[in-house]
């Protein structure tokens, strides 16, 4: 089971940003998905989890109407998009995978693989 994050960097205020997060040894629709960040000082927080529905789909409070989260089932990869960033947005962004009757959860301890991690660095 592997998880590859892409798609980190500096961007500015405002700018957007897309990141992905392709899986191999295992079919990612068949799991828990989510993106969790971290910055510097501060826990780890679930940002984006793909539910069973949209409606079960979680967004982190801040990231409401600026993130999108999705996947693309054909090539086993998990997006997050991420518009109108701010300073705040900057950190150490991560996907996980984790049992599949975790769908939707924020939960950290309920993911069990991780990526690497992308750095995002929003300033001007």
């Amino acid at each position: 089971v592997q998880l590859v994050e892409s798609g980190g960097g500096l961007v500015q205020p405002g700018g957007s940003l897309r990141l992905s997060c392709a899986a191999s040894g295992f079919t990612l629709d068949y799991y828990a998905m989510c993106w969790f960040r971290q910055a510097p000082g501060k826990a780890r927080e679930g940002v984006s989890c793909i539910g069973s529905s949209e409606k079960t789909t979680y967004y982190l409070d801040s990231v409401k109407g600026r993130f999108t989260i999705g996947q693309d089932n054909a090539k086993n990869t998990m997006y997050l998009q991420r518009n109108a960033l701010n300073p705040e947005d900057t950190a150490v962004y991560y996907c996980a995978a984790g049992d599949r009757k975790y769908r939707g959860s924020y939960y950290y301890g309920h993911y069990d693989n991780w990526g690497q991690g992308t750095q995002v660095t929003v300033s001007s």
